[in-house]
């Protein structure tokens, strides 16, 4: 692999700038194996997992990657603010234990104090020798300054409102987010872009605009790994770039309308979404939901994807993806550069 060097890969010590990020019900210990075996960083999304099932992951990520005890596992968890709001008050608190299972970065979102939490592993790590890398999602300049200046984080996700699953629901389009949170942090730390991109020649598109690296959560949704069934990845894999929407009504029937205000999540818009649409109360949709549920059925699963799941249309071994994404960035990288005469 040739590498594309960024602010990033020498922080994350990577050879691309690739991520796959930190999704629940989706992230798999093969999954984050694969892509960070494969040169670029896998994030693992931590959900409600419980600290014995956390630690049960990155177990399992040391042991196939074959890191002795002690060593950094080249890995991040990905924690969602108000479910750790629940978890850290409670007899199993989840962040100390992983962070003494030193992965290499920690990632947050969607809460609406993510400032303590990230001053939690700050403390934590100021007992040892080893640093996380804190990363914190924002769907605004705004965001990304109070991230930067107020709680010292490592690196900036800005997430454009194509991302599929949760942000920000008034967050503007990636490539308009961008400019203005680039030009807000001019000397802050490393921003990585988020939200709608499936193909190398976005990633390289986002490093032209200036960022040192891309998330990619759809995409790998496309994957063996991943944890979704066989029957979701068929969606998947007939969605158009039509196929989402972003609301709280994929929330209100998989009863996980927890999200801060100004947040919701897209997702493949099927009869959840018509159902709503159509104004029907929500105990009716739970109910059809339910109903439709128990009987296996497809047409009424809550399936969290971005607007790029219509831009894939196999599923395909994890390494093989970041192989693909790498390989099409560079070409597009010289393609670009070709221009110049």
């Amino acid at each position: 692999m040739q590498p594309i060097t960024t602010s990033l890969t020498k922080l994350l010590n990577i050879k691309t700038p690739i991520l796959a990020a930190p999704m629940a019900f989706a992230s798999t210990a093969e999954l984050t194996v694969a892509v960070s075996g494969s040169g670029a960083f896998g994030f693992f999304g931590a959900g409600f997992d419980t600290s014995a099932q956390l630690k049960e992951t990155i177990q399992t990520v040391r042991t196939k990657l074959n890191l002795p005890k002690g060593v950094p596992v080249p890995m991040g968890f990905g924690f969602i603010g108000w479910i750790l709001e629940m978890t850290e008050s409670s007899d199993d608190p989840r962040l100390a234990t992983i962070l003494d299972e030193l992965p290499v970065a920690i990632w947050f979102a969607f809460g609406v104090d993510l400032g303590k939490y990230v001053a939690q592993v700050r403390a934590h790590d100021a007992k040892r020798d080893h640093k996380t890398v804190v990363f914190v999602i924002v769907n605004s300049a705004t965001d990304a300054v109070r991230a930067a200046n107020e709680w010292g984080v490592d690196v900036i996700v800005a997430q454009g409102n194509e991302a599929g699953g949760h942000g920000g629901s008034i967050s503007p389009p990636l490539f308009d987010l961008l400019p203005d949170v680039l030009a807000a942090l001019p000397n802050g730390p490393p921003v990585v872009a988020a939200g709608g991109v499936a193909t190398g020649a976005q990633v390289a598109s986002l490093l032209a605009l200036g960022v040192s690296g891309v998330v990619l959560g759809t995409r790998f949704l496309f994957t063996n790994e991943c944890r979704y069934t066989d029957q979701i990845k068929s969606v998947l894999v007939d969605a158009d770039l039509r196929a989402t929407q972003r609301s709280l009504c994929f929330d209100e029937v998989n009863r996980t309308n927890y999200w801060p205000p100004l947040h919701d999540g897209r997702a493949i818009a099927n009869q959840i979404w018509d159902d709503f649409t159509s104004g029907l109360s929500l105990e009716e949709r739970l109910k059809k939901h339910d109903e439709s549920n128990a009987k296996g059925e497809k047409d009424r699963l809550v399936i969290w994807a971005g607007v790029g799941a219509g831009l894939t249309k196999t599923i395909s071994p994890a390494a093989d993806v970041v192989k693909e994404l790498h390989e099409g960035t560079l070409k597009a990288i010289k393609a670009t550069s070709a221009l110049l005469g």
